[in-house]
């Protein structure tokens, strides 16, 4: 969706549209290979999707109100500010490749939030087990309600959830978003056709393309570390995270900085960003896991 806004300067509304329906091709298709590789978590997304859901469709309804009222502005301004705080908590969790684990709670039990994958790029079986999961379930509802105002699968936020709040590891965390994302945008996706904000040729061109570069990206990620994941993941967050903002205040003639000065300016502050986390998480944060490498030691 900001590709479409921010690049080829389609209206934010059928952007959203379109990007709904790229969203579900993208969960159709790379959750099929992450869940073939056992790394997605089926049982802990379904239990979570029944927030995003909802969220969706409120979000949806809030949409149809903005745009005919053209507060578009808002939209981009919440979700850069949204995206922007949630740099740290998520920087601050990668200091290890699995994440310390928690004692288990009630909900882990009740809900049994656990479960386990063969890391490839670490060649062994890594253990984990979820906590919180009220916590997760709120900010899941706030997940789907960024999603239906925005258009967006709200991956971003997803992960956020199951990584920050639950204690995931952020493979499990990324893999399991991209399989509840298809369910939250086809929610969203129905309110968005009933307002007329999808265009059918957009929508299938954008969904081709996604579909290609997401299953792309199941080869890279289960090669990858956990660490590796979320060090783009936070790149993604701040360049995302300030060029919406830069945006939202550009529409409202709050600033009057030219289009193509904002991407320079964004991708300053990512580089900008990136290095005072990686030089405060990275290098001063190096030391083993007084756990091990595979959180739990084998008991979930």
């Amino acid at each position: 969706m900001p590709l479409l806004t921010l690049f080829l300067g389609i209206p934010i509304a059928y952007a959203a549209g379109a990007s709904l329906i790229s969203t579900i091709a993208t969960s159709s298709g790379a959750a099929s290979a992450y869940i073939r590789d056992k790394i997605t978590n089926v049982r802990i997304g379904m239990g979570l999707e029944i927030a995003t859901t909802t969220g969706s469709i409120v979000g949806s309804l809030t949409a149809a109100f903005v745009y005919s009222h053209g507060l578009a502005w808002i939209v981009y301004v919440v979700f850069g500010i949204v995206i922007l705080m949630s740099i740290i908590p998520t920087a601050q969790r990668g200091r290890y490749e699995i994440p310390d684990p928690r004692p288990p709670d009630w909900t882990t039990r009740v809900f049994k939030l656990y479960g386990s994958y063969y890391d490839e790029a670490l060649k062994t079986e890594v253990r984990y087990w979820g906590v919180r999961w009220w916590l997760g379930e709120l900010i899941m509802f706030f997940a789907g309600f960024i999603s239906g105002l925005l258009g967006i699968g709200s991956g971003a936020l997803k992960v956020l959830g199951m990584d920050w709040a639950m204690n995931l590891p952020m493979k499990v965390s990324t893999t399991t978003s991209n399989f509840m994302i298809g369910v939250t945008a086809a929610t969203g996706s129905a309110l968005y056709w009933y307002f007329g904000y999808i265009q059918p040729m957009m929508a299938a061109v954008t969904a081709i393309g996604v579909l290609i570069g997401a299953m792309s990206g199941t080869k890279i990620l289960v090669r990858i570390t956990n660490k590796q994941v979320r060090w783009v993941f936070l790149a993604i967050l701040a360049f995302l995270g300030m060029e919406m903002l830069l945006k939202g205040l550009y529409m409202d003639h709050i600033i009057t900085i030219p289009v193509a000065t904002q991407y320079a300016l964004s991708l300053i502050f990512t580089a900008i960003v990136m290095s005072l986390l990686y030089y405060r998480y990275g290098v001063l944060a190096r030391k083993p896991n007084r756990e091990g490498v595979v959180m739990g030691g084998g008991n979930a």
